[in-house]
């Protein structure tokens, strides 16, 4: 199955696009403080126990609310969305084992560059150059980001922040998908989400009883107090089951680039968060870093805009 064709034109922004923008900035916010909360009750060796429960709370809630629509869906919508389950799978696993190595600002600054490579992965399936002021915004995120990376000086980046920064490409890729995949246009949003919260649990789960995985969800479980479920609600109602209804909601109301870059105010939330909550603290090159990433990430929104 194709995921992707220079053929296959994105939607142009449809009448009301301008009231999406609303419900996406409500995600940007939950998103941005969901670094702190995964960090807050996950561990190294509990992430795919732990995304296995955040996943498994919302999804029997989906399936009996939609059950009568997703008995209409087709089988060509179940493979699409199923296909973008998979994909959304490896963000969860990307983002959480890079939260648990990294801080929850860094992780948040550098997500923030998926809405740089959303407008570029569109130029290069449309075949159509981005303007000069978009490459030259990216190249200072990219910039900020190997600042913000470099703590007390130019060393290496952390595991954590490579992981973030493949989480990000990972995130293009899906809002590609949800865009261009001709099975899921007409489809049920809610449908759709169920089936790919679906797809995604059935990943963990077969990760999960892997020899060497870890602890098994149900004793994760067991062991959390009332902060840890807490925060588990947190992800599991706020960062997944709202969060992804409303873009897949949002997607086919405007493009791929606007969704992408209304998510920008997320960095912002995430480093509030890490900041005021967690305790966390930035180096002058740090703080340098997530300026520009913040600076050039804006940039881009405006000079894809101008260009949509």
């Amino acid at each position: 199955m194709a995921a992707t064709s220079p053929a296959v034109r994105t939607p142009a922004p449809r009448r009301g696009a301008g009231f999406a923008d609303l419900p996406v900035l409500g995600v940007a916010v939950v998103w941005g403080a969901s670094y702190l909360a995964a960090k807050g009750i996950t561990t190294a060796q509990t992430v795919v126990a732990v995304l296995v429960l955040r996943f498994a709370i919302v999804l029997p809630v989906l399936v009996v609310v939609g059950w009568r629509k997703l008995r209409a869906l087709s089988a060509a919508q179940w493979r699409g969305a199923g296909l973008l389950g998979t994909v959304l799978s490896g963000i969860f696993l990307l983002e959480t084992y890079g939260v648990v190595h990294t801080s929850a600002t860094n992780a948040g600054l550098i997500i923030s560059l998926t809405m740089i490579f959303t407008p570029l992965a569109e130029a290069a399936v449309t075949r159509t150059a981005p303007p000069r002021a978009f490459l030259a915004a990216a190249g200072l995120s990219v910039l900020g980001v190997l600042l913000l990376t470099q703590g007390g000086g130019f060393t290496e980046p952390s595991a954590g922040d490579l992981l973030m920064l493949l989480a990000a490409l990972a995130r293009t890729a899906h809002v590609l998908f949800m865009a261009r995949l001709k099975a899921v246009q007409d489809a049920d949003a809610l449908s759709l989400t169920t089936v790919q919260l679906g797809a995604a649990v059935a990943v963990f789960a077969v990760l999960s009883a892997a020899p060497g995985s870890g602890p098994s969800p149900w004793s994760v479980a067991a062991g959390f107090g009332a902060g840890e479920w807490a925060g588990l609600l947190f992800l599991s109602v706020c960062c997944t089951l709202f969060a992804f209804a409303v873009q897949m909601w949002a997607v086919r109301r405007t493009s791929p680039s606007r969704v992408s870059l209304l998510l920008g105010t997320e960095p912002l939330w995430a480093a509030a968060a890490g900041i005021a909550i967690g305790g966390e603290r930035l180096s002058a090159l740090g703080l340098l870093g997530g300026a520009l990433v913040l600076a050039g990430t804006a940039w881009g929104r405006r000079a894809a805009g101008r260009t949509a």
